[in-house]
């Protein structure tokens, strides 16, 4: 018999201590309140779903659901992403619902992981689902509203790569039609930032010099504006170019918003070509040196419901978000400390209510008079290894006490 599993967690899960669920929370309200002026509404979907439905339309392997039986004998899956649950309530519970859907969500989602690899198991995500609307306009909406998100969110230094799976498809369909092996090779490099991978493969391809250069320029397309008119010289199929004038347009639009600061074309980011059909993007931070945002079109997805609509849209990663806040971005208000003793308890209770009714934060505790927190100096007032902004009083039949919500001396 194994021994009892006391202190110990699954590998992948953590408890989260007051002050990051602090900071988790502080991300929550300010980002779903800026995705709601944005006209997004919130939705909540099972934390469980059907493996043969969600579980099957979901962009995460296989390998990676976690998946359990009910007691029917039924698989299900905790739920990987929240876009295939999206998706479902789409062409269902919100089938008559005219396009466009503007959805929003904050939720835990849950990936099976390597035990060696230090990732997390179950993580928060905050996103949106813009689905009904194809344009290059929806696109630079999700893509300023991430912005928007990670602004509200506290994240101030970083930047937001965008790139194209039709540029890629069509690039590679001119320059190595046929070879799909070939093709598989490079994206998998592209898609694990494999640059030097990348290289060495085109090496090894029989390529013309010209061809070989030509897939290889790929990798200085990473800019502005500019890069748009070099993508459009590098290539003549008739997706890549069109994907292209798709990304100018939506640069055009992300001028008026006033973010393109914020944002760079880099056409070797692709995301995941299984789940992906347009316009990709990535967002990091300065200090992190993991994606704080994802994103991009999957117009294929609603079809397996039953629905067939394009969408596009991100997801914050939330939880890496809060490694990056300082403590001061949690909002948390400082906290009321009233003291008393049984005498005084009707009445600091009394006090503490209205105080608490009033939106403070109130602790009451009983205590002799002798040994009250000092009055002075209260904004830096700690009791029993706890900060306090504030120190409303002590109640209790002494000659003197501080009022509550006056904060001054006072004969009783």
């Amino acid at each position: 018999m194994s021994k009892p599993k006391v202190f110990e967690k699954p590998t992948g899960v953590k408890d989260y201590l007051p002050e990051a669920v602090s900071k988790l929370r502080h991300i929550e309200r300010h980002v779903l309140d800026c995705m709601h002026r944005w006209g997004y509404e919130q939705i909540m979907t099972p934390t469980m779903e059907y493996y043969d439905t969600v579980g099957v339309a979901s962009s995460t392997s296989d390998s990676k659901l976690f998946k359990l039986l009910n007691n029917r004998g039924t698989t299900l899956v905790l739920r990987s992403d929240m876009t295939a649950p999206i998706a479902r309530v789409v062409s269902s519970l919100l089938k008559e619902t005219p396009f466009p859907l503007r959805l929003s969500y904050h939720s835990n989602v849950f990936r099976a992981i390597e035990e060696e690899a230090g990732r997390e198991a179950e993580f928060y995500q905050t996103g949106v689902e813009l689905v009904g609307d194809p344009s290059a306009e929806a696109d630079a909406e999700v893509v300023a509203l991430a912005i928007a998100s990670l602004k509200a969110a506290g994240v101030q230094r970083f930047k937001i790569a965008i790139g194209h799976v039709g540029f890629l498809n069509g690039l590679f369909e001119e320059t190595l039609q046929g070879r799909a092996d070939a093709q598989e090779a490079l994206k998998a490099c592209l898609l694990g930032r494999d640059y030097v991978g990348y290289r060495e493969q085109l090496q090894n391809l029989s390529l013309s010099g010209p061809v070989r250069q030509e897939l290889e320029d790929i990798l200085r397309l990473r800019g502005g504006q500019e890069v748009c008119a070099q993508a459009l010289n590098l290539s003549s199929d008739p997706t890549a170019r069109a994907s292209i004038n798709h990304l100018c347009e939506m640069w055009n639009v992300l001028q008026e918003y006033g973010v393109t600061e914020h944002v760079l074309i880099d056409l070797t980011m692709i995301g995941d070509f299984s789940y992906y059909t347009g316009m990709t993007f990535e967002g990091y931070a300065a200090d992190l040196g993991f994606p704080v945002v994802s994103g991009g079109r999957y117009d294929n997805l609603l079809k397996q419901f039953g629905r067939p609509a394009p969408a596009t849209g991100f997801a914050l990663k939330t939880t890496r978000i809060v490694e990056l806040i300082g403590d001061d971005a949690s909002g948390e208000e400082q906290r009321i400390l009233i003291g008393y003793n049984a005498a005084g308890r009707a009445e600091a209770i009394k006090e503490a209510l209205i105080l608490r009714a009033d939106g403070h934060t109130v602790i009451t505790e009983q205590m002799e008079y002798q040994n009250r927190p000092a009055a002075d100096n209260l904004g830096q007032l700690i009791y029993k290894g706890t900060a306090y902004g504030s120190y409303a009083g002590f109640y209790g039949g002494e000659p003197e006490r501080l009022t509550g919500r006056q904060g001054r001396l006072a004969d009783k």
